[in-house]
């Protein structure tokens, strides 16, 4: 059997073939086959190996680079910055072991950036918009003091910007592109977002952004008085506060909140987690408006309201993480059933109801399901005393992938 020889990936900056050391350049020149971006390989044209543009799919380079590796053939793959940063050094670790990968790192764009601007970077959220939906990454954006983030030529500076400010970042909030970095043809523009929604830009550049009041995460626990409602209809602050501990949304995660009422479940839950995203449908106008009023209040730019009925309303959103759900419609056993079939592995499911009837209907679908009563009783000052007044009881029933 031929011996195996690893991988050389070798990252480049934008001055291509002079950022690298000539031992570098030496061993791409001697390679069998050659594989890289179109703009990659053209940094290279004197090397007479067999050349393989990796196209939209990297599969078929995949397959090609394993075959060169199994047959003993000299392989070289060339990247942008750091192929482990947003690269292909991902899809390569997906088919071949450590051992057989040789990676050799450039600067990263990113750290191009910072370097042109002289600005640390350490406190810096690092994110790529390359291919990858705007809802993924303005939230990140929103709760960092500043952020570094990978376009394209749909995700441009100007379609990030217009995002950003709709999203409620301030217009005049600071911001540079970085274009060519690496590069003879290197360009900074400093500006504002409200400078960029109109501009235009290289396509190989670094949108930076600089965010001076950052959103925190805010433990949730806001008192009952604190939100707009129609009589009272709302989940109450001591049974909100265990669903939530439920759900359990995590940063990057999704969480849909069905039959969401006044919007106090879904608001604490986005607040408390700024990076993670919610979908909220209510079917009733009013309280549609309510969430709304109750957003003014407390805004959460990563609560997507939907007025609508699910789970109709649901079949556009991205899969879940976690379900709450606080109101059906008389509809509980669909509901349960798109949950079982769109939740992503270790989601979670959690039902608050109130009557026995939904609770049969409940445990008849899931059957592994874990139930908790919940009774609270608030205190209530009498005369020079205290009496306690009992709310509702309400089930909470939870449900894992």
């Amino acid at each position: 059997m031929s011996r195996r020889m690893p991988i050389l990936v070798v990252g480049l900056t934008d001055a291509g073939a002079d950022s690298l050391p000539a031992q570098v350049c030496r061993r791409i020149a001697g390679a069998d086959l050659l594989v890289g971006g179109k703009r990659h390989l053209a940094a290279f044209p004197e090397v007479a190996a067999e050349r393989l543009v990796v196209e939209a799919s990297v599969e078929p380079a995949l397959a090609r680079l394993r075959q060169a590796w199994e047959a003993g053939q000299t392989a070289v793959v060339l990247a942008s910055g750091d192929p482990l940063w947003y690269g292909i050094g991902a899809s390569l670790r997906r088919v071949f072991p450590p051992e057989a990968l040789e990676i050799l790192p450039a600067p990263t764009s990113t750290q191009l950036a910072f370097a042109a601007l002289a600005e640390p970077w350490h406190d810096a959220a690092l994110l790529s918009a390359h291919g990858r939906p705007l809802s993924a990454i303005i939230p990140a954006v929103l709760a960092a003091p500043k952020a570094a983030i990978l376009t394209d030529r749909q995700q441009t500076p100007a379609v990030i910007a217009q995002a950003l400010i709709a999203a409620g970042l301030a217009p005049a909030s600071r911001c540079a592109v970085c274009e060519q970095l690496g590069g003879p043809r290197q360009r900074i523009i400093r500006a504002t977002l409200a400078d960029l929604v109109a501009a235009e830009f290289d396509p190989l550049n670094v949108l930076v952004v600089w965010n001076d009041q950052p959103l925190r995460p805010i433990p949730p626990g806001l008192p009952d008085e604190a939100f707009r409602t129609e009589a009272g209809q709302l989940t109450k602050r001591e049974v909100r506060l265990l669903s939530l501990a439920e759900v359990a949304l995590q940063p990057g995660e999704v969480l849909w909140d069905i039959g969401a009422g006044s919007g106090a479940v879904a608001i604490e839950a986005a607040r408390a987690c700024p990076a993670a995203q919610v979908y909220a449908v209510e079917r009733r106008e009013v309280f549609v408006e309510h969430i709304r009023a109750n957003l003014e209040r407390f805004p959460a730019p990563n609560l997507h309201l939907t007025y609508g009925e699910a789970p109709e309303a649901c079949i556009d959103w991205p899969d879940p993480d976690a379900i709450f759900v606080g109101g059906s419609g008389g509809r509980l056993s669909e509901i349960i059933a798109l949950a079982r079939q769109r939740l992503r592995p270790g989601g979670r499911l959690v039902l608050n109801l109130v009557t026995a009837g939904h609770l049969a209907e409940a445990i008849t679908n899931l059957p592994a399901a874990r139930v908790i009563q919940v009774q609270v009783n608030r205190g209530a000052p009498i005369q020079s005393d205290v009496r306690f007044a009992a709310l509702n009881p309400v089930f909470i029933v939870v449900w894992r992938m």
